[in-house]
């Protein structure tokens, strides 16, 4: 082989992997995240988990991806070991499925409809109609399509490249040699270890396999072992997720390796053993693509079906491997914060609904502690305070973490209707912390209120009971419209906001006329004004989360605008939700 036919191999090996991970991931923009749901949910059962786990892998065209995103679930605690199980061994059938696309570039006949099966025939058309999706469409699952059509094309392409690159390399001595170097058991294996580890690929490095067959000189002999090998080196991927992760993500990785590693040697003890008393006579055959597609089928499918049974061996193993040591208890705010895997940042689909659900749970705990907050009010307890305080601060956590994370996601290449999400999340998270830190001043006002033994005037104390119940209101819905992405309850925020507002004027001026009166303290007025002033902000601020959800699937976020709009003279409909609220919140 000269220089250009080695730098034909290297670039249709290059094509041949770009090829791969564009479809990949057209594939998995087209799911939109779907597919990872499914994993999630459907596991209940091993039949189940190998199908779904097959079926997942085939479709995203990476077994790697796939138990890399089983090992995020199990460090996120979202999936338990044994169900991760039956998915790893599906991943591995599911995987063959791109060795069988790549066979067809093996077909050889003068029929018309052959020829129109074979992928140098029709890659060309996949390739014209993506480029014009791209070009002349604008709508998202078009250009997702595109992405799947074109990365098909580009695959092939690099396929029937790195074919014609080798082909000549069949006349080489040196080239033979070492093939038949090969034909040991175990330096053929050791070679297909090291190449898909490098490569991090074993649909890739069998694709290659598949591409040295063109040249007529692989036998079936050299091509198994190394096919074997090819299993091992894909755990690689996992092995590297699961460094610093949880211990029980950690043995879902070696799950998969011991799977793979015991799966392979008992195939090769097996088929050897047997070819030593009745040789095969297929040995000593050149392999070709169909050839390498049914080896690397078949060896995953009976694997999987002879180690299934044995699922809590491999699981007993793995537990063994890495042992249960003492770890601090994690709380329910910690087991939440685990959703935000750096792992599900390579599935931005996925990435975007956990950090979804951490800000639901974020949501819930500043509505706990303001709800909390006014109860202090009424009756003070050091538990209910400290409940509080820690409720803030893990508040503060959430923000942080969801903010850095959101950031990461944010610069991966999110489908529009994630990246709405992303957008809303970003908006309310602040808006939701702030919420806290006024239960936690509403806290401490009734904290000093407690020390000092003051009581508010019975009057006072209907005044603040009116505005507390329609902060409770407003809190309520506010949450529900964004953990429900409900509309239409969203829309009621903004009108009790309005009665709100109103509420905390005329409750300090009541006050300032009790106060020329005698009837109240000044200590008592600045306590009020600062409890009233506080709630009037967490009103704020559940108008603000109720704006940013209307808004969501609007071209720009501007709430000055959107109230400006919303609060004209002809708005009926806003007017008569206020007049509403005001008659159901009337001071006495």
């Amino acid at each position: 082989m000269d220089f250009f036919g080695l730098l034909n191999m290297v670039g249709g090996l290059a094509l041949f992997l770009y090829g791969m991970h564009l479809m990949g991931d057209g594939l998995s923009k087209a799911s939109g995240g779907r597919l990872e749901m499914l994993l999630e949910k459907l596991t209940n059962t091993p039949i189940k988990a190998v199908l779904l786990g097959a079926g997942v892998t085939a479709v995203i065209q990476s077994s790697s991806a796939t138990t890399v995103m089983v090992v995020g679930f199990v460090n996120s605690g979202i999936m338990k070991l044994q169900q991760a199980v039956g998915i790893i061994m599906g991943a591995n059938i599911g995987t063959t499925v791109t060795s069988w696309i790549l066979g067809l570039s093996g077909l050889d006949s003068s029929s018309f409809f052959v020829q129109l099966l074979k992928p140098s025939s029709f890659s060309p058309v996949l390739a014209i109609i993506g480029t014009g999706f791209i070009m002349f469409s604008k709508k998202e699952k078009f250009k997702n399509a595109a992405m799947i059509l074109i990365g098909f094309a580009i695959l092939m392409f690099g396929m029937d490249t790195m074919s014609e690159a080798v082909k000549p390399l069949r006349d080489v001595p040196e080239f033979t040699g070492i093939l038949t170097r090969f034909t040991n058991p175990i330096l053929g294996m050791l070679a297909g270890v090291i190449l898909t580890a490098v490569i991090q690929s074993s649909s890739a490095s069998v694709g290659i396999l598949q591409a040295l067959c063109a040249t007529g000189a692989v036998s079936f002999g050299a091509a198994i072992p190394i096919i074997m090998g090819q299993n091992i080196g894909t755990c690689v991927t996992a092995m590297i997720s699961g460094i610093g992760a949880a211990k029980n993500a950690k043995r879902a990785a070696l799950v998969h390796l011991y799977f793979n590693v015991i799966g392979t040697v008992l195939f090769m003890v097996a088929f050897y053993a047997i070819n030593a008393v009745v040789p095969f006579a297929f040995m000593n055959e050149a392999a070709d693509a169909w050839g390498i597609a049914a080896v690397h089928s078949v060896f995953n499918v009976v694997a999987t079906l002879c180690l299934l049974p044995f699922s809590k061996v491999l699981v007993k193993l793995a537990t063994l491997t890495v042992k249960d040591a003492p770890e601090a208890e994690h709380t329910e705010e910690d087991k939440a914060l685990q959703l935000l895997d750096a792992r599900f940042l390579d599935m931005p689909s996925l990435a975007v609904e956990k950090c979804r659900a951490v800000s639901i749970t974020m949501a819930r705990r500043a509505e706990e502690a303001m709800l909390l907050a006014l109860e202090l009010f009424d009756e003070y307890t050091e538990e209910k305070a400290q409940r509080v305080v820690y409720l803030e601060s893990e508040v503060d956590r959430f923000e942080d973490h969801l903010g850095d994370y959101l950031m990461k996601v944010g610069n991966k290449d999110l489908p529009e209707k994630d990246s709405l999400m992303l957008n809303t999340i970003l908006h309310c998270i602040g808006d939701f912390e702030r919420i806290s830190d006024h239960a936690r001043n509403l806290k401490e006002a009734a904290q000093e209120m407690y020390e000092k033994q003051l009581i508010f005037s019975e009057k006072a104390q209907q005044e603040l009971a009116v505005l507390k119940d329609a902060i409770r209101e407003i809190l309520h819905m506010t949450l529900v419209s964004f953990c429900d992405e409900d509309l239409k309850v969203a829309a009621n925020v903004e009108p009790l906001e309005d009665v709100i507002d109103d509420l905390n004027k005329a409750i300090k001026q009541k006050h300032v006329n009790r106060l020329r009166k005698g009837k109240c303290t000044i200590e008592l007025g600045f306590i009020l004004s600062d409890m009233t002033t506080n709630m009037e902000r967490v009103s704020d601020h559940c108008s603000n989360i109720a704006i940013c959800m209307l808004q969501a699937n609007m071209d720009e976020y501007d709430p000055h605008a959107y109230l400006g709009e919303l609060k004209q003279e002809d708005n009926l409909d806003f007017k008569g939700k206020v007049l509403a609220y005001k008659e159901r919140y009337t001071l006495p």
